[in-house]
Protein backbone atom coordinates (compact mmCIF):
# COMPACT_ATOMS: atom_id res chain seq x y z
CA UNK A 1 0.00 0.00 0.00
CA UNK A 2 1.13 3.10 -1.02
CA UNK A 3 0.48 6.44 0.54
CA UNK A 4 0.81 9.89 -1.19
CA UNK A 5 2.46 11.61 1.41
CA UNK A 6 5.29 9.32 1.38
CA UNK A 7 8.68 9.25 -0.38
CA UNK A 8 10.51 6.56 -2.77
CA UNK A 9 13.68 5.96 -3.75
CA UNK A 10 13.75 4.74 -7.65
CA UNK A 11 16.56 2.22 -8.70
CA UNK A 12 17.15 3.83 -12.04
CA UNK A 13 19.04 2.84 -15.11
CA UNK A 14 17.22 5.07 -17.81
CA UNK A 15 15.57 1.92 -19.35
CA UNK A 16 11.97 1.40 -20.63
CA UNK A 17 11.21 -0.41 -17.26
CA UNK A 18 12.88 1.66 -14.88
CA UNK A 19 11.98 4.97 -16.60
CA UNK A 20 8.16 3.70 -16.45
CA UNK A 21 8.34 2.64 -12.59
CA UNK A 22 10.03 6.72 -12.43
CA UNK A 23 7.01 7.62 -13.33
CA UNK A 24 4.78 5.31 -11.53
CA UNK A 25 6.37 6.62 -8.29
CA UNK A 26 5.90 9.94 -9.58
CA UNK A 27 1.99 9.75 -9.37
CA UNK A 28 1.90 7.26 -6.12
CA UNK A 29 5.03 9.27 -3.86
CA UNK A 30 4.77 12.71 -2.89
CA UNK A 31 8.81 12.88 -2.87
CA UNK A 32 10.48 10.33 -5.70
CA UNK A 33 14.63 10.12 -5.59
CA UNK A 34 16.50 8.04 -8.17
CA UNK A 35 19.80 6.20 -7.97
CA UNK A 36 21.52 5.10 -10.73
CA UNK A 37 24.58 2.41 -10.96
CA UNK A 38 27.55 1.81 -12.49
CA UNK A 39 28.78 -1.45 -12.64
CA UNK A 40 31.05 -1.73 -15.35
CA UNK A 41 28.93 -2.01 -17.90
CA UNK A 42 29.22 -1.57 -21.77
CA UNK A 43 26.12 0.65 -22.19
CA UNK A 44 27.39 2.93 -19.67
CA UNK A 45 25.97 5.69 -21.86
CA UNK A 46 22.45 4.17 -20.01
CA UNK A 47 23.99 6.41 -16.49
CA UNK A 48 23.90 10.16 -19.35
CA UNK A 49 19.93 8.83 -19.83
CA UNK A 50 18.84 8.24 -16.88
CA UNK A 51 20.35 11.57 -15.56
CA UNK A 52 18.51 13.56 -18.22
CA UNK A 53 15.36 11.70 -18.13
CA UNK A 54 15.31 12.30 -14.01
CA UNK A 55 16.57 15.57 -14.75
CA UNK A 56 13.10 16.44 -16.97
CA UNK A 57 11.15 14.79 -14.88
CA UNK A 58 12.42 16.75 -11.84
CA UNK A 59 13.85 14.16 -9.66
CA UNK A 60 16.91 14.48 -7.66
CA UNK A 61 19.07 11.77 -9.13
CA UNK A 62 22.37 10.05 -7.90
CA UNK A 63 25.25 7.43 -9.12
CA UNK A 64 26.98 4.85 -7.15
CA UNK A 65 29.54 3.13 -8.42
CA UNK A 66 29.57 -0.89 -7.53
CA UNK A 67 32.36 -1.55 -10.25
CA UNK A 68 33.59 -4.23 -8.11
CA UNK A 69 30.55 -6.31 -9.37
CA UNK A 70 32.69 -6.41 -13.17
CA UNK A 71 35.77 -7.81 -11.38
CA UNK A 72 34.36 -10.80 -8.94
CA UNK A 73 32.69 -12.49 -12.04
CA UNK A 74 34.17 -12.22 -15.71
CA UNK A 75 31.92 -14.73 -17.40
CA UNK A 76 29.18 -11.81 -17.87
CA UNK A 77 28.54 -10.02 -21.78
CA UNK A 78 27.45 -7.00 -20.34
CA UNK A 79 30.66 -5.98 -17.93
CA UNK A 80 33.43 -8.35 -20.23
CA UNK A 81 34.16 -7.08 -24.00
CA UNK A 82 36.24 -10.42 -25.02
CA UNK A 83 32.49 -12.64 -24.58
CA UNK A 84 30.12 -12.53 -27.27
CA UNK A 85 26.94 -11.82 -26.38
CA UNK A 86 23.77 -14.55 -26.03
CA UNK A 87 20.85 -13.39 -27.85
CA UNK A 88 18.88 -16.95 -26.95
CA UNK A 89 18.75 -18.36 -23.56
CA UNK A 90 20.67 -21.32 -23.42
CA UNK A 91 18.44 -24.40 -22.35
CA UNK A 92 20.54 -25.34 -19.21
CA UNK A 93 21.54 -22.22 -18.03
CA UNK A 94 21.45 -18.49 -17.70
CA UNK A 95 22.04 -16.28 -20.50
CA UNK A 96 25.66 -14.49 -19.99
CA UNK A 97 24.26 -11.38 -19.75
CA UNK A 98 23.27 -12.29 -16.13
CA UNK A 99 24.94 -10.27 -13.67
CA UNK A 100 25.28 -12.20 -10.62
CA UNK A 101 24.21 -10.66 -7.23
CA UNK A 102 23.52 -7.16 -9.39
CA UNK A 103 19.48 -6.46 -8.11
CA UNK A 104 19.98 -7.84 -4.56
CA UNK A 105 23.61 -5.33 -4.71
CA UNK A 106 21.29 -2.75 -6.36
CA UNK A 107 18.72 -2.97 -3.59
CA UNK A 108 21.30 -2.90 -0.57
CA UNK A 109 23.14 0.41 -1.80
CA UNK A 110 19.58 1.88 -2.87
CA UNK A 111 18.06 1.06 0.67
CA UNK A 112 21.33 2.19 2.90
CA UNK A 113 20.82 5.52 0.60
CA UNK A 114 16.94 6.15 1.36
CA UNK A 115 17.94 5.37 5.12
CA UNK A 116 19.83 8.11 5.66
CA UNK A 117 17.61 10.43 3.56
CA UNK A 118 14.54 8.85 5.82
CA UNK A 119 12.63 7.05 2.93
CA UNK A 120 11.41 3.65 2.91
CA UNK A 121 10.04 2.74 0.09
CA UNK A 122 12.31 1.53 -2.18
CA UNK A 123 10.89 0.99 -6.50
CA UNK A 124 12.70 -1.52 -9.02
CA UNK A 125 11.71 -2.37 -12.59
CA UNK A 126 12.16 -6.07 -11.86
CA UNK A 127 9.62 -8.52 -13.65
CA UNK A 128 9.01 -12.43 -13.78
CA UNK A 129 6.00 -12.39 -15.96
CA UNK A 130 8.31 -11.43 -19.35
CA UNK A 131 12.20 -11.33 -18.90
CA UNK A 132 15.09 -13.39 -19.50
CA UNK A 133 15.67 -15.92 -16.82
CA UNK A 134 17.72 -13.74 -14.29
CA UNK A 135 16.68 -15.24 -10.66
CA UNK A 136 17.28 -11.90 -9.39
CA UNK A 137 14.01 -10.44 -11.18
CA UNK A 138 11.91 -12.89 -9.45
CA UNK A 139 9.22 -12.23 -6.91
CA UNK A 140 10.71 -14.88 -4.19
CA UNK A 141 13.37 -13.16 -4.31
CA UNK A 142 12.32 -9.27 -4.04
CA UNK A 143 10.27 -10.60 -0.63
CA UNK A 144 13.48 -12.30 0.98
CA UNK A 145 15.65 -9.51 0.45
CA UNK A 146 12.81 -7.32 1.40
CA UNK A 147 12.63 -9.34 5.24
CA UNK A 148 16.48 -8.96 5.19
CA UNK A 149 16.91 -5.68 4.65
CA UNK A 150 14.58 -4.77 7.47
CA UNK A 151 16.34 -7.36 9.95
CA UNK A 152 19.80 -6.06 8.37
CA UNK A 153 19.02 -2.42 9.10
CA UNK A 154 16.14 -2.86 11.98
CA UNK A 155 14.01 -0.71 9.68
CA UNK A 156 10.78 -1.06 7.92
CA UNK A 157 11.65 -1.00 3.89
CA UNK A 158 8.27 -1.53 1.32
CA UNK A 159 10.22 -3.02 -1.84
CA UNK A 160 8.00 -1.75 -4.89
CA UNK A 161 7.48 -4.12 -7.90
CA UNK A 162 5.29 -3.02 -10.19
CA UNK A 163 6.32 -4.10 -13.35
CA UNK A 164 6.26 -7.77 -11.56
CA UNK A 165 3.08 -9.68 -13.50
CA UNK A 166 3.37 -7.54 -16.30
CA UNK A 167 4.63 -8.33 -19.77
CA UNK A 168 6.58 -6.23 -21.93
CA UNK A 169 3.62 -5.28 -23.62
CA UNK A 170 1.42 -4.77 -20.37
CA UNK A 171 4.73 -2.46 -19.57
CA UNK A 172 4.58 -0.16 -22.57
CA UNK A 173 0.47 -0.15 -21.88
CA UNK A 174 1.10 1.14 -18.41
CA UNK A 175 3.65 3.77 -20.07
CA UNK A 176 0.86 5.06 -22.09
CA UNK A 177 -1.16 5.39 -19.50
CA UNK A 178 1.51 7.50 -17.13
CA UNK A 179 1.37 9.66 -20.21
CA UNK A 180 5.02 8.91 -20.91
CA UNK A 181 4.65 6.46 -24.10
CA UNK A 182 6.50 8.69 -26.42
CA UNK A 183 9.48 9.43 -23.93
CA UNK A 184 10.12 5.92 -23.30
CA UNK A 185 9.94 4.90 -26.53
CA UNK A 186 12.06 7.53 -28.06
CA UNK A 187 14.31 8.79 -25.08
CA UNK A 188 15.30 5.92 -22.82
CA UNK A 189 18.20 2.94 -23.75
CA UNK A 190 17.48 -0.64 -23.13
CA UNK A 191 19.60 -1.91 -25.56
CA UNK A 192 22.77 -4.29 -24.04
CA UNK A 193 25.04 -2.53 -27.48
CA UNK A 194 24.01 1.23 -25.98
CA UNK A 195 21.66 2.48 -28.65
CA UNK A 196 19.06 4.81 -27.24
CA UNK A 197 15.24 3.79 -28.29
CA UNK A 198 14.72 1.11 -30.57
CA UNK A 199 18.43 -0.35 -30.03
CA UNK A 200 20.42 -2.31 -31.88
CA UNK A 201 17.17 -4.83 -32.30
CA UNK A 202 19.31 -7.87 -31.90
CA UNK A 203 20.52 -7.95 -27.81
CA UNK A 204 17.78 -9.73 -25.77
CA UNK A 205 16.52 -6.40 -24.38
CA UNK A 206 15.82 -5.10 -27.77
CA UNK A 207 14.33 -8.03 -28.93
CA UNK A 208 12.12 -8.27 -25.56
CA UNK A 209 11.26 -4.37 -26.19
CA UNK A 210 10.35 -5.16 -29.75
CA UNK A 211 7.75 -7.76 -29.20
CA UNK A 212 6.33 -5.91 -26.74
CA UNK A 213 5.70 -2.79 -28.09
CA UNK A 214 4.36 -4.80 -31.28
CA UNK A 215 1.80 -6.84 -29.31
CA UNK A 216 0.90 -3.58 -27.37
CA UNK A 217 0.50 -1.65 -30.59
CA UNK A 218 -1.78 -4.49 -31.98
CA UNK A 219 -3.99 -4.58 -29.00
CA UNK A 220 -3.83 -0.93 -29.10
CA UNK A 221 -5.45 -0.63 -32.83
CA UNK A 222 -8.65 -2.44 -31.21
Amino acid sequence: MTKKNDAAMVCFSGGQDSTTCLFWAKKHFARVEAVCFTYGQKHALEVEVARGIAERAGVPFQVLDVSLISQLDTNCSLTNSHIAMDETKPEDSYPNTFVPGRNMVFLTFAAILARGKGIHHLVTGVSEADYSGYPDCRDTFIRSLNVTLNLAMDDQFVLHTPLMNRDKSEVWELADELGVFDLVRNETLTCYNGIIADGCGHCPACQLRKAGLEKYLARRKK
